[in-house]
């Protein structure tokens, strides 16, 4: 890998900009989609880059950036064509973006830590208006519901709506997991499905206080539950039997032997 400088960072800017050109003019493909189309492929993007940083595949999370990127250009393309802006308008308004919420660095202001600077962010963000007068205004509808509860409990982190202590936040998971165990004994669904909310919320607030991503956590954890999974699956078919055959006990015990393999 070399170490790129300025002047070769813009010509392989400019390159990609020249391809896209090209693509969007010469291949029915590209010359056919719209932002709309491209939206859910640029979601599957994302994830697709989200799975190579948590395998670690540093291979893998620069080719899944440059599939983002080749989106972020396409989207600009797009709206060129449209007349409404283009790829320097983006990154034009997106440096004085950055320069405005960082006061810390291109102004006066003084910070202590990253939570001053997130607060001061969340404020600079209220101030500039685009009709949003909610600290919450900016947590996108369509975010996975585990990572939005985050962001919720993040963003109201930053106006002091906030537990003051790790023990007060797990009191609080102590307290919807009564509540859930109450609607259980009750025998209403509606409750039931309610107070499991209530306790995956609170549940994801320990996980920020404990500086955790539920998300990823969680994801590492589906991973883990596949490999062994399959690591049975695969015991089961050396001894010829089937799943459906085997007892929760024999299952368990393979589990436990993956466990302690490491797996």
């Amino acid at each position: 890998m070399t170490e790129n400088n300025t002047e070769e960072k813009i010509k392989a800017f400019a390159r990609t900009l020249k391809i896209m050109d090209e693509l969007r003019e010469q291949c029915p493909w590209d010359r056919k989609q719209t932002m709309e189309t491209l939206r859910p492929l640029s979601i599957e993007e994302t994830y697709e880059l989200g799975d190579a940083i948590l395998q670690n595949d540093m291979k893998g999370v620069k080719e899944e950036l440059g599939d983002l990127f080749l989106h972020l250009i396409f989207y600009s393309k797009i709206g060129e064509e449209r007349k409404e802006f283009n790829v320097a308008d983006v990154l034009n308004d997106l440096c004085e973006k950055l320069i405005r919420r960082h006061p810390h660095i291109y102004g006066d202001v003084k910070v202590n830590d990253e939570e001053d600077v997130k607060q001061n962010w969340e404020q600079i963000k209220l101030k500039e208006g685009k009709g949003k007068t909610s600290v919450l205004a900016g947590v996108p509808v369509s975010l996975p519901a585990l990572i939005k509860a985050y962001r919720i409990q993040d963003k109201a982190s930053q106006v002091k709506f906030e537990w003051e202590n790790l023990d007060d936040v797990w009191k609080k998971v102590e307290e919807e997991t009564a509540e859930l165990h109450e609607a259980r004994a009750q025998g209403d669904p509606v409750k039931i499905e309610e107070e499991f909310g209530d306790l995956l919320f609170a549940l994801t607030n320990y996980a920020r206080f404990l500086k955790v991503d539920p998300e990823a956590a969680l994801e590492r954890t589906n991973i883990k539950f596949i490999r062994r999974f399959k690591y049975i699956e695969e015991q089961a078919k050396k001894m010829n039997k089937s799943l459906n055959d085997m007892t929760l006990g024999e299952m368990d015990g393979i589990w436990n032997e993956a466990k302690k393999a490491g797996l």
